[in-house]
């Protein structure tokens, strides 16, 4: 318990209270105000939770003024560099970076579950042939709860894992299968004996008429961009994930709200803008012109892919997006990809115009990532499936930290209501 607290006092009444103020190990301390409606009747107000703690954790930190990006303790920068996506999803799931046998061993048991029921092939051929592939991966992830019900179970650590396991498993294969649908072509099976990373790539992009050789370029950009958006504190699809579960529904349910989430245009949907907004403004020439017009506030024109909710300086994935961007579409031959040149002097020339520098509008993630994507063949429409495949770790190491939580309580905000007061019906006649 700590020491510390706040006084609160109601200038109308008089009354005061003191509320503690709880300490974590990184970040500002946190108010608890748990007792501010029993002892003044006040509720707080504090649209789209932006300065509300609404838990506890142990997984990831965020200090936006600094531009830092912590997993579990680990600097964003570091495991992109030197670790693989499997391991920083063990590290995120189970606290620590692996020995090489227990690594080995996270392997084999995600492998073992990549496959999906076969009956889910007829699922997929109820959707129609042009529907997003975000909505067929929410649907089918919603389903799986159909085929496991062992994990409703949620009491038992061994099937909470097993969970886990099969979550982050599966969800390659249903992005996957959604691609596959959405192009019209035959789905494709995993293989055991290619890494996670090789594997999604095996089944987007191979065909039965001809060999497919997995680029170790694209295995080896596509880990990284999974590992730089894994999991990022309590974004919207997190908070969504926990919300959803506190109710005690099924992880399977729990994740597809999460994908729902990642959906929105705000939040998963951010590269795919980004992308159109480089392909709208063409050449590098016309970059002056599209920044007067982000500048002018009747224009409905937005610049994409710059400033960020919490960091309020440079994004640390950006970074590390940036230079993958040039190595990848260097040894890909296209270094001199239009898309990107604008996208580097949209950059230069936003980073020396002080409109944007004194609003902290700095490159985030987005910003790079859908370029990178679009250079290995992905559809504009698969990058949000391709953040959900990555994410899917976080939301289910949310999912597992929260439901052993000792102080788990169903979520239940509150409002400041606006509307009509009491009112009494009116017959339809004599309205």
């Amino acid at each position: 318990m700590t020491s510390r607290t706040v006084t609160v006092t109601d200038n109308t009444t008089g009354k005061r209270i003191e509320m503690p103020v709880r300490e974590g190990t990184h970040g500002p301390p946190v108010v608890e105000i748990k007792d501010l409606y029993k002892e003044f009747g006040y509720f707080t107000y504090d649209a789209g939770f932006t300065s509300t703690a609404s838990c506890r954790s142990d997984i990831t930190f965020i200090d936006g003024e600094n531009g830092i990006l912590l997993y579990r303790g680990y600097p964003i920068e570091q495991l992109a560099e030197h670790s693989s996506f499997l391991e920083v999803s063990y590290l995120l799931l189970h606290g620590e970076l692996p020995t090489r046998e227990e690594l080995d061993a996270f392997n084999q048991a995600v492998t073992e579950h990549t496959m999906i029921n076969e009956s889910l092939k007829e699922f997929f051929d109820g959707f129609h042939y042009d529907a997003h592939p975000m909505a067929m991966l929410t649907g089918v992830v919603a389903s799986l709860s159909a085929f496991y019900h062992d994990a409703i179970n949620l009491g038992d650590p061994g099937n909470r894992m097993l969970t886990c396991h099969r979550v982050l498993a599966k969800m390659p294969t249903i992005a996957a299968a959604a691609y596959k649908h959405m192009m019209g072509e035959p789905f494709v099976y995993p293989l055991n004996r290619l890494y996670h990373t090789e594997n999604l790539l095996n089944m987007l992009f191979s065909r039965p008429t001809e060999p497919y050789e997995i680029n170790p370029i694209h295995a080896r950009a596509l880990d990284q961009l999974l590992i730089l958006h894994a999991d990022h504190e309590q974004n919207a699809s997190a908070a969504t994930v926990r919300l959803t579960s506190s109710t005690g529904t099924n992880p399977f349910a729990s994740i597809a709200s999460g994908c729902a989430a990642l959906w929105g245009p705000a939040h998963g949907g951010a590269n795919e803008a980004v992308l159109n907004m480089l392909h709208e403004i063409g050449d590098v020439s016309q970059v002056p012109r599209y920044l007067e017009k982000a500048k002018d506030k009747d224009d409905p024109f937005r610049l994409m892919g710059f400033g960020h909710r919490v960091y309020k300086n440079f994004d640390p994935r950006a970074k590390v997006m940036k230079q993958s961007a040039d190595e990848v579409l260097e040894l890909l031959g296209v270094e001199n990809n239009p898309t990107l040149q604008v996208a580097k002097e949209l950059e230069k020339q936003a980073l020396a115009d002080p409109y944007f520098t004194d609003k902290k509008l700095f490159p985030n993630v987005d910003f790079y990532s859908g370029i990178i994507l679009e250079a290995m063949g992905f559809p504009t429409a698969m990058f949000t499936p391709i953040f959900a495949v990555s994410r899917t770790i976080g939301w289910i190491s949310q999912w597992k930290e929260m439901i052993t939580d000792p102080q788990l309580k169903i979520g239940r905000p509150r409002q400041l209501y606006q509307g009509v007061t009491l009112r009494d019906y009116t017959d339809i006649e004599t309205r």
